[in-house]
């Protein structure tokens, strides 16, 4: 700042004083409360069962939604993974009641929580790489390591708030499409993600292209959530509709509150301003970092 380079000899030495004890003494603590916050967030996606080591616990979430009833079910997330999922669709035209839940041998692997728990365990890798014992030299060295936890953090809280946008022909082809028993109607299609801390399931039903004039319009990119009317190319839609393109008649959207997920996005937010407010306290002393070695 520009009042340091107009310091008296003595303010100087008070202020160097001051930056060689933020680099030897608080960088460390604030090093030590984030390990500490990112290894109870660390916790919260592992979930161990009674306090062991063993698997992680199995917990049920029923799935609501105010605008609707016509979906209804219970999914079990056990870790990172969907272990069940128990679902009753209550078709529009003809209010026949579909229930439809995973094979007992299925498990459908929820790949954001696993991303967002890797970026955490990396986190908390970088810092502790910088144990107690460790003397940083630089201001400019300490930017550098929160700028890596960051970024890491980041990566870890986008992971559970932007869901992948996918198109309908990757939806289509998604695996999830084949864990169910009894198999899927052909007429409907289903997606899972995480959003914020809410793990959302939505059920798209498809019927053949009512408008011929709409058969020549390109297909939808990719979307978080498809609307009514979005259509799907025949090639990549189930074989029995032939060459007939489709399009999306319902979309059902349900969700849930996962509340561990809630805990992590929190502790996510907290260790940012922390290594946010480490860099803007070494930046106070910027002007010593070309001719200080502290």
């Amino acid at each position: 700042m520009a009042t340091v380079m107009a310091a008296t000899a003595a303010e100087r030495a008070v202020l160097e004083e001051e930056f060689r004890w933020l680099l030897h003494d608080e960088v460390h603590a604030v090093l030590k409360q984030l390990q500490d916050i990112l290894k109870e967030a660390s916790l919260r996606f592992t979930l161990p069962g009674s306090g062991t080591e063993g698997p992680a616990k199995q917990e049920n979430f029923i799935l609501g939604s105010c605008g609707t009833d016509q979906v209804k079910g219970v999914l079990t997330l056990q870790g990172d993974a969907l272990s069940q999922a128990d679902v009753n669709l209550k078709m529009p035209r003809n209010n026949q009641l579909l229930h439809f839940a995973f094979r007992e041998d299925k498990q459908w692997k929820l790949q954001q929580i696993q991303d967002a728990r890797n970026h955490v365990s990396q986190a908390i890798y970088l810092l502790t790489s910088r144990d107690q014992s460790y003397q940083f030299k630089t201001g400019a060295e300490v930017l550098k390591l929160m700028d890596a936890v960051m970024l890491q953090l980041t990566r870890a809280r986008n992971r559970l708030t932007t869901p992948a946008t996918l198109t309908l022909p990757e939806i289509a082809a998604s695996g999830l499409t084949r864990m169910f028993a009894p198999a899927l109607p052909s007429d409907l299609l289903v997606n899972v993600y995480i959003n914020l801390n809410k793990l959302c399931l939505t059920v798209y039903q498809l019927h053949a292209l009512q408008d011929p004039c709409l058969a020549h319009c390109p297909p939808p990119g990719g979307a978080v959530l498809h609307s009514p009317g979005a259509m799907l190319d025949p090639l990549t839609a189930h074989s029995e509709w032939g060459s007939q393109r489709l399009e999306v008649s319902h979309v059902h959207k349900v969700e849930c509150v996962i509340p561990w997920l809630n805990d992590a996005l929190v502790y996510f937010t907290v260790s940012l301003q922390l290594c946010q407010q480490l860099k803007d306290k070494i930046s106070v002393f910027s002007s010593y970092w070309s001719y200080r070695p502290f």
